[in-house]
């Protein structure tokens, strides 16, 4: 009989989103919707801490701010009528990298069939965590396969002081925009995410992301994660999963010298275990690399289960052969 808070049987493989699992930003399908030119919307967004800071503003979030130019483009009526829906459908404009999201049950098919793994009931969960608009990510044809996703978050509603009082404000529904910013994630918060996944935050609602658990009783620890990504962003990511025993993998999208030398240096400073070709169909590097991790990571979990079965059980007695002293 084993005391564990989890068994620790999961094995998480996260994603990052952009450049990851689709080529460039998922920001284009909301600029070509309204007619905007993508170039000129980030050109501004890239200048907006320097403007900010000239106005003394000494602390902005660089990885976040985008948010903020999104919402004044829906205060200027640019973005006129956009909200979560919206957002949500734009999501299935997303277009895949060769191999996904067929990739995503494969992983879990190939490790369900596996009946070393099956007898200690040991899964694959897929995770994306990215600072993108997580409404997107819902709609696109890849979330069906996904066990979670973390992302950016708009809100619709304002809600004025006393509404507690007056009750909350009522719209009409082709009236609804986004109003605010809901919740952010940016590159150094992804880390808060993977502690989540760690403790099991999003299965089990009465824990939080802050609560004391010896690593021993965390759903899914360090060692059973595959965190895969495309760059210097994701750094702090890369170095939790890599310090604690996890498994790193870098993509670059296929022809792109720029990429293929931003992975290659990351690997050459053992940030990631090793990079290939955002290319998920059979056979590839990436495919086999991903599958085999997944594989390591399950032959360890059987030989941690049946260490701890033999010394937590015992042996069962057996019957004396008639040479013992």
């Amino acid at each position: 009989m084993t005391t564990e808070l989890f068994v620790q049987t999961n094995i998480a493989v996260i994603w990052d989103f952009d450049k990851t699992l689709i080529p460039g930003y998922m920001q284009e399908p909301l600029f070509k919707y309204y007619n905007i030119d993508g170039r000129t919307f980030w050109r501004e967004v890239n200048a907006l801490p320097k403007h900010l800071r000239r106005e003394g503003n000494e602390l902005v979030a660089e990885d976040s701010i985008y948010l903020n130019h999104i919402l004044a483009y829906v205060r200027a009526g640019v973005f006129a009528g956009l909200n979560n829906q919206l957002l949500r459908e734009l999501g299935k404009e997303l277009e895949f990298y060769p191999g996904l999201p067929e990739f995503f049950p494969a992983v879990k098919e190939h490790v369900a069939n596996n009946p070393e793994f099956s007898k200690y009931d040991i899964k694959v969960e897929h995770y994306i965590v990215s600072t993108g608009l997580r409404q997107m990510m819902l709609g696109s044809k890849i979330a069906p396969f996904t066990d979670g996703i973390w992302g950016c978050e708009f809100v619709e509603l304002q809600f004025p002081p006393g509404y507690l009082k007056s009750g909350a404000p009522e719209e009409q529904m082709e009236q609804i925009t986004i109003q605010d910013i809901g919740y952010v994630i940016d590159n150094t918060t992804k880390t808060r995410a993977i502690f989540e996944i760690n403790k099991g935050v999003n299965k089990t609602p009465h824990i939080d992301v802050n609560t004391h658990i010896p690593k021993g009783d965390r759903r899914i620890p360090f060692q059973n994660m595959v965190y895969v990504a495309d760059g210097p962003s994701d750094v702090p990511v890369f170095s939790l999963i890599n310090q604690n025993g996890g498994r790193t993998f870098g993509v670059y999208a296929k022809g792109v010298r720029e990429e293929f030398a931003q992975v290659n240096e990351l690997q050459k400073q053992g940030r990631i275990h090793s990079f290939g070709e955002a290319n998920y169909s059979p056979n590839t590097q990436t495919y086999m690399w991903i599958m085999n991790a997944v594989d390591e990571i399950g032959k360890s979990i059987v030989k941690n289960r049946e260490w701890l079965m033999k010394n937590r059980l015992g042996e069962s007695p057996r019957h004396l052969d008639g040479q013992e002293e």
